[in-house]
């Protein structure tokens, strides 16, 4: 909240760099990448055959390399990439590149105020997690996860303790899989892992566990719930109790189990991708209610308009009293709020996003090629070429806009009902 009050919400529109004009300069331009706060674009250009380089508002960095991808801002706005120099791969922040180099790098992480990075590393044949720079003690056969808990003090990954050909499902059955904590790994061992996540505080992570064919459960800290299920997906944590809540399979169908005991009464074809409200009082999950058609079910109580293709994950409103999703219905996509849906639908949406007193809410969607904003079911005014999910002021009261129009890259500053 610090960080965007002090961004420019005043002035109305930067025109930041001609991004056009790139194409002209350099043989390849690949993806842009932009700032949150707008104030910067950035791409990776080629010069030549194996010199690549970024390029931020249209200026390149000093030195090139063989390769950079991938290339992002973090949230406190620097510009991070990997990059492979002479066979060996690094991370760079802002020009400056860590100390180490690996054979590979990948699944680069940030924590949420952008001070930690992480990315999985691969050097000799041995596989692990590096956080700004600092590689875990311990290494493993494989390691192809970066989880971080929300300070990004720790990471976590499934890890492989004993060398196992990919097909070898003999090998397999010795459960050669667990976690991994900052290069720890967990004692017990499993057939398969998946869902890794950290506590709030990051004092505890939980995942989701096969221990034999038919049977599932979840295991914190390499602790089994006393309860095994036909299935289950990926579990997270009460925020006030430090319990663990996940989507479970019994032979009546799928609930919400807390610790291993059923939370719900009812049961459904599937359930996933629970999330609780930012004060942790109430949990909201997609459920099908019956096979082929979905839903959100917020306490215990669903909505009554289902959908043909797809819900997507909940979203809670900033003061939890509300819920929005993605859902998708005769392939067009639209808004579910609440259990009401948007009037308009479109080619592609991107997660709803409430403003901070939780009263509006504003995507970015796609429709015929092109981009736009959308608030509270209404299509903005202008599209774009390119644009990048809008930000709410801190009073709601306006939006900032990062796009490319006619070639160019704006920073625009918008009134919510001028949009």
């Amino acid at each position: 909240m610090a960080e965007i009050e002090s961004w420019d919400w005043w002035t109305e529109e930067k025109c930041i760099s001609d991004v056009a004009g790139w194409k002209n300069r350099f043989p390849v331009v690949q993806e842009f990448a932009v700032s949150n706060d707008g104030e910067k674009i950035a791409a990776v250009v080629e010069i030549e055959n194996k010199k690549a380089v970024p390029c931020i508002n249209g200026k390149i960095w000093e030195n090139t390399y063989e390769k950079v991808w991938p290339l992002r801002f973090s949230p406190d706005g620097r510009l991070v990439c990997a990059a492979l120099q002479n066979y060996e791969w690094t991370l760079i922040v802002d020009q400056t590149p860590w100390e180490e180099t690996y054979d590979f790098v990948w699944n680069l992480t940030f924590s949420s105020d952008g001070k930690y990075i992480a990315v999985n590393i691969k050097k000799d044949n041995e596989f692990g997690i590096s956080l700004n720079g600092r590689d875990w003690e311990n290494k493993f056969f494989e390691a192809r996860d970066v989880i971080m808990s929300p300070d990004g003090r720790r990471t976590a990954s499934r890890v492989k303790t004993k060398r196992v050909a990919s097909l070898d499902i003999a090998g397999y059955a010795d459960k050669v899989l667990t976690v991994a904590v900052d290069g720890k790994p967990w004692d017990t061992k499993f057939l398969s892992i998946w869902g890794i996540t950290f506590s709030p505080d990051g004092g505890s992570a939980a995942a989701g566990v096969k221990l034999k064919p038919m049977e599932f459960t979840i295991a914190v800290d390499g602790v089994l719930w006393q309860e095994t299920f036909l299935c289950v997906w990926e579990p997270v944590f009460k925020m006030q109790t430090g319990e663990v809540v996940a989507p479970v399979k019994t032979g009546r169908g799928w609930t919400l189990a807390l610790n291993g005991t059923p939370i719900w009464d009812r049961y459904f074809s599937q359930v996933w991708g629970q999330r609780y409200s930012p004060d942790g009082a109430k949990i909201a999950a997609v459920v099908a209610p019956e096979f082929g058609r979905w839903t959100i079910m917020v306490d215990g109580s669903p909505w009554q308009k289902t959908f043909g293709d797809a819900v997507f994950f909940p979203i809670f409103s900033p003061d939890g009293n509300r819920v929005a999703a993605i859902v998708k219905d005769n392939d067009r996509y639209t808004i579910a709020v609440d259990g009401k849906t948007w009037d308009t639908d479109f080619d592609m949406l991107w997660d709803p996003i409430f403003s901070l007193d939780s009263s509006i809410i504003s995507a970015k969607a796609e429709l015929n090629g092109r981009y736009m904003i959308v608030v509270d079911g209404r299509i903005g005014k202008h599209s774009f070429d390119e644009l990048w999910d809008p930000v709410f002021s801190p009073d709601g009261t306006k939006l900032l806009v990062r796009c490319i129009e006619g070639g160019k890259y704006y920073r625009r500053i918008v009134p919510v009902n001028e949009i």
